[in-house]
């Protein structure tokens, strides 16, 4: 009689790997906000991180095509910025590579569309400003099968769906009576799960903010998130009433009572979970922790398997996770993180499965959420529900040229909602769109009157390097004649007198 002590998995060996110092970023200077956020969200084109910045909030985006090299980034390095306050949170948008938001403590939600070839100059001005919260926003998702869906969630305790497309806000939630701390669509993009200060976890309709369960998740007060898993449970981390960490798995309709819920260590970082839907891998990275731990979710007791922990010598700042369509497939690497500590240094570090064979993988990757979304915002809007579109990696990604975005402004029925709740009448909605048709007037003049005032200032600049090379040449050329008159051995260029000197002693000869 024989026991099986192992538990068979192919993802039991998977190891960790930090690539060389001059293959990653250095210098950069990541924000020292306290707010609990990554600070860092790559895709296959480019990685951006949230940095210091005077005057305003600001990140920066690093193109990570092969023409680009990794090192040392210069301190002068162009940055987005555009945000009055530090920047919070930021999000690439799924179905194109080039454009990010990013959410601010100055209460607007921004947009920006990112050249394929990165940035030349500091970029001010977004595609799209979405205003609505009323304090700081400190995180914005977007939705994983429909085209231009955005949410954001701020301190004021709204939920908000944006059609960004439109620039418009579809609609608000507000079941929260305190700060949420996270917020995640399930696969389709049906639900949406929250977390909030109230230690209570939610799933509710996105389109209606009508709330379908409620339940206290972990009995600490300090911060806690929840991810849905492809199979629809939910995955917690949190702390106990011991302020000990822990993690926990659910299912929907009895949230209140955890399918399995382990403590792991006595740390105060907020942990951040990371899920990879093709190998039902989670991995659990600690801000300020010094390791990243990694389980294995499956249908046996006791459900969340311990696989391994890759150890690092310093603390973390924030992390990044780099989507299935940018890993490197003939390596066999599964996961890719851009690892961010407190000296200003990105360090990428690589998930791989030992493999021997050097063929194509297909246990190992299955098809994976592709850049194509399954159905646009009105469809959504609408009621329409399908899974994310998968592609095939067996041979490669590649990255495609992504048309720019394009917002179409609409009127937004929001805004049309006084206090007391009733429509304002048709009269004040031609106000108003008389004001928005004046207020882009102006808008388009000022650019105008923009565009001129940087021509008149490169004129200017011009103008005084032209200057300065005259004198510069000016300057050459009285050397050059006085050189010139000590060789001919008048002691400089003739000047009047000697040239009337000279003359009249020819005359007398």
């Amino acid at each position: 009689m024989s026991f099986r002590l192992v538990r068979q998995s192919k993802f039991r060996h998977v190891y960790g790997t930090c690539l060389k110092r001059e293959q990653c970023f250095d210098n950069i200077r990541v924000s020292k906000s306290s707010w609990d956020s990554t600070f860092c969200a790559v895709n296959p084109k480019f990685c951006a991180i949230i940095v210091e910045s005077g005057g305003g909030g600001a990140f920066i985006v690093l193109p990570l095509t092969k023409v680009n090299k990794a090192g040392r980034i210069p301190p002068d390095h162009p940055l987005v910025g555009g945000h009055k306050g530090p920047v919070l949170d930021i999000a690439w948008d799924p179905f194109n590579d080039n454009v990010i938001a990013s959410g601010s403590e100055d209460c607007v939600v921004k947009v920006w569309q990112i050249p394929d070839y990165g940035l030349v100059t500091t970029m001010t001005e977004p595609v799209v400003d979405l205003m609505y919260h009323q304090r700081r926003v400190g995180m914005v998702v977007w939705h994983p099968t429909a085209n231009n869906i955005l949410l954001s969630a701020g301190s004021d305790n709204i939920v908000v769906i944006w059609n960004v497309g439109c620039g418009e806000a579809l609609t608000t939630i507000d079941a929260h009576p305190d700060i949420i701390y996270s917020c995640c669509f399930n696969w389709d993009g049906s639900l949406l799960l929250t977390t909030c200060k109230d230690k209570k976890i939610r799933i509710i309709n996105p389109r209606d903010g009508e709330v379908f369960e409620e339940a206290t998740s972990h009995e600490g007060s300090k911060a806690t998130r929840a991810i849905f898993l492809r199979n629809g449970l939910v995955f917690t981390t949190g702390f106990s009433k011991r302020s000990e960490r822990q993690y926990s798995l659910r299912a929907p309709g009895h949230l209140d009572d955890p399918i399995t819920m382990v403590e792991l260590d006595s740390s105060n970082g907020v942990m951040f979970p990371m899920y990879d839907p093709d190998t039902n891998l989670v991995y659990l990275c600690g801000k300020g922790d010094s390791v990243i731990r990694y389980f294995e979710i499956t249908p046996e007791v006791p459900f969340v398997h311990y696989i391994n922990t890759f150890q690092l010598p310093d603390p973390q700042r924030g992390i990044g996770m780099m989507p299935k369509r940018g890993v490197d497939v003939t390596t066999c690497e599964i996961t890719r993180f851009y690892r961010l500590n407190n000296s200003g240094f990105c360090q990428i570090i690589t998930m791989t499965v030992p493999r021997k064979s050097e063929l194509f993988q297909e246990d190992l990757y299955p098809d994976t959420p592709g850049d194509i979304p399954a159905v646009s915002a009105e469809e959504w809007w609408e009621g329409q529900t399908k899974e994310p579109i998968l592609m095939s990696l067996k041979d490669g990604y590649q990255v495609t040229q992504k048309t720019e975005l394009k917002v179409t402004k609409k009127t937004n029925i929001l805004d049309r909602m006084p206090p007391t709740g009733k429509v304002k009448s048709e009269e004040d909605g031609k106000a108003t769109a008389l004001s928005s048709e004046a207020l882009e007037k102006v808008t388009e003049v000022s650019k105008v009157n923009d565009d001129l005032r940087k021509r008149i200032d490169e004129l200017q600049t011009e103008m005084k390097k032209f200057k300065a090379v005259f004198l510069k040449q000016e300057n050459r050329i009285r050397v050059l004649e006085n050189k010139l008159g000590e060789l001919t051995g008048t002691g400089g260029a003739p000047t009047q007198t000697q040239g009337k000197k000279g003359t009249s002693k020819s005359v007398k000869k």
